[in-house]
C-alpha cells in the first residue's frame, strides 16, 4: 500500500502539534535535517513552523543542549503591567482611601472606592480615555491583585446598653436617698468609663464618634 506526499505531509504536522517544547523542537530539527539538509526556512515553506523555532531545534540536536522554556512570560501582559505609570495612577486614586486591617492580621489594604469610581477618577483626574480603560469587572481583578480589597468602611455604632445598666442606676439612687439624710455619711459622685483604648486601632479601627474623634475639650494637660 502506498500513500501520497500530502498524506504524508498531514502525518508530519500533526506529529509536531502533538508535541510540545523541547519534544517538538528536536521533531521539527530531524524532519528539517532529514527532508531538506537543515534548511530552517525550507521546512517553514513546507510545513508552516517557525523558522526561529526550527533553527533552536537544529541547535539542540547538533550540540545536545536544551533551551528553557518560559511559559508565564508568554500571552498579553496585564493592563497594569503594560505601563508603569498605569499602576502609579492607581495607587495616587486609592491611597487615600484605603485602611490597613484594623487588628494587623493580615497585610490587606481596604478601599471605599468601586471599581467604577476609581474608573471614573482615572478619567477626569488622570486624563485617561474611555477606550484606553478596562471594563468595571477587570479594573477590580487589577485592585486586588495590586493589594487592594474592596469593601466599605463601616460608621462606628456606640456600645450597646448592657441589660445590667438599669439595674445598677437603680442601686446607685437608692443608696443615694439611704445617706441623703445622714450626716456622719459622705458621698461621693464619680462618673467612670469603661476602658477603651484610644486611637486608630481601638474598637476593631472604629472611631467612637464619626468625625474620626477629636481632642477632649475643657480637659487641662
Amino acid at each position: 500500500m502506498t500513500a501520497s506526499a500530502e498524506s504524508y505531509e498531514k502525518l508530519i504536522r500533526s506529529a509536531a502539534q502533538h508535541l510540545k517544547g523541547h519534544q517538538r523542537r528536536l521533531f521539527q530539527a530531524e524532519v528539517a535535517t532529514e527532508l531538506f539538509g537543515g534548511n530552517p526556512r525550507q521546512a517553514e515553506r513546507r510545513f508552516g513552523w517557525g523558522r526561529d523555532t526550527v533553527t533552536t531545534g537544529l541547535h539542540e540536536l547538533h550540540q545536545g543542549i536544551r533551551c528553557q522554556e518560559n511559559f508565564s512570560a508568554r500571552g498579553r501582559p496585564r493592563w497594569e503591567e503594560e505601563d508603569p505609570q498605569r499602576a502609579q495612577d492607581i495607587r495616587d486614586i486609592v491611597e487615600p482611601h484605603t485602611h490597613a486591617d484594623p487588628e494587623l492580621k493580615s497585610q490587606r489594604h481596604y478601599t471605599n472606592l468601586t471599581a467604577a469610581e476609581v474608573l471614573e477618577a482615572l478619567t477626569t483626574k488622570k486624563g485617561y480615555k474611555g477606550e484606553e480603560l478596562p471594563s468595571a469587572r477587570s479594573m477590580r481583578d487589577i485592585l486586588n491583585r495590586m493589594g487592594y480589597r474592596l469593601k466599605r468602611i463601616q460608621k462606628a455604632k456606640p456600645l450597646k446598653k448592657t441589660k445590667e445598666t438599669d439595674a445598677i442606676f437603680a442601686n446607685v439612687h437608692a443608696v443615694a436617698e439611704e445617706i441623703k439624710n445622714d450626716p456622719t455619711t459622705l458621698g461621693v459622685s464619680l462618673d467612670t468609663k469603661a476602658k477603651v483604648n484610644e486611637g486608630d486601632y481601638s474598637r476593631g479601627g472604629k472611631k467612637p464618634d464619626r468625625f474620626g474623634g477629636s481632642d477632649p475639650q475643657g480637659l487641662g494637660p
